[in-house]
């Protein structure tokens, strides 16, 4: 009887081969241990490459593979080293000249009047900067005086730093004066002269996070002007049904000032912001439509709102001298 070995296989006729394959193995996890120890140390020491390219220089980020010139080749991204601050033509610096000349002239004025403490009534209006009038010293009849505060501090000390805190707070009076007063930034791409960015998270900066806050006393304060605007329907003598120009002054003030502070960012979120679902609260979702289309015009109301103010007190203030007097309609 034939019998037929069994023809040995090749890790036999090769000897074991199970220890091959293992140091194989080992050698090539060594291998790749040692590659990414190196790219790893590359990075480190060398973050990004500069490439001379037709005589600019050239700031390549880091690229897995390839090196600088490969990024280059291949097309990626890269930023040229500028020394200039800014690579635009136009008159960038305007927009924030005239922010910080027209903002230094209300800061002026309206310090100059507050701290007059005169001049701020003619029956019967009374001027924004002197609304609620709370001590005994007021001027007028328009609102109950409170306390007896000293002769030295004027009224309007007591009240503005509500409406003050509200526009310093705004979020566009921010950006406004962001860049305007600390170039951060000036403009749109052009560099700011600060090192770093800390945000608002350090003082006083963290205090703009107040601004939702000081949104609900300018409605208190926009209820109490309104009040104003309905009292400047009287005459002299205190009788109802009269209109001068004084009360269409104080009407608009009152309506600019409203519009201004419904189209708040914060008004838009404490109106629906919180809402999961607008199907189940639809006169919500009705005003905040209205709320979201002013606050597409907040700029614009930030700024005509301020000169309102500012021209309702000057139209108040030329009364009480004397300079003209006021036109009646009926």
């Amino acid at each position: 009887m034939t019998t037929t070995a069994p023809r040995p296989s090749r890790t036999d006729a090769r000897g074991n081969g199970a220890p091959r394959r293992g140091r194989l193995r080992t050698w090539l996890s060594a291998g790749g241990a040692a590659v990414a120890v190196g790219y790893l140390a590359r990075r480190r020491t060398r973050p990004e490459s500069a490439v001379e390219a037709d005589g600019v220089k050239v700031v390549v980020p880091r690229r897995p593979h390839g090196g600088a010139w490969g990024a280059v080749r291949s097309g990626a991204r890269a930023r040229a080293a500028i020394a200039a601050r800014t690579l635009r033509v136009d008159r960038w610096w305007v927009q924030p000249a005239i922010t910080f000349a027209v903002l230094i002239a209300f800061v002026g004025y309206s310090s100059f009047r507050a701290f007059q403490a005169a001049h701020y009534f003619s029956e019967p209006y009374i001027s924004p900067f002197y609304s609620p009038c709370l001590t005994t010293a007021c001027e007028g009849n328009t609102f109950p005086k409170l306390w007896t505060g000293p002769a030295w501090i004027s009224p309007a000390i007591y009240i503005l730093i509500f409406p003050l805190g509200f526009r310093l707070t705004c979020y566009y009076y921010r950006k406004a004066y962001y860049r305007s007063f600390w170039l951060s930034p000036p403009a749109c791409a052009v560099a700011e002269p600060h090192r770093r960015y800390t945000g608002e998270t350090r003082l006083p900066l963290v205090g703009q996070n107040l601004h939702r806050y000081f949104w609900y006393f300018a409605i208190i304060f926009n209820g109490i002007l309104t009040y104003d605007a309905v009292l400047a329907f009287r005459d002299r003598n205190g009788h109802w049904g009269h209109m001068g120009l004084g009360t269409l002054v104080l009407v608009a003030n009152a309506v600019l000032l409203w519009l201004y502070s419904l189209s708040c960012h914060s008004c838009r979120h404490i109106v629906g912001g919180r809402l999961n679902s607008f199907s189940r609260h639809p006169l919500r979702y009705r005003f905040w439509g209205f709320v979201s289309k002013l606050n597409g015009r907040h700029m614009q109301l930030a700024w005509v709102s301020l000169f309102g103010v500012a021209l309702t007190d000057l139209y108040v203030y030329l009364l009480a001298l004397g300079v003209f007097t006021d036109p009646r309609f009926f």
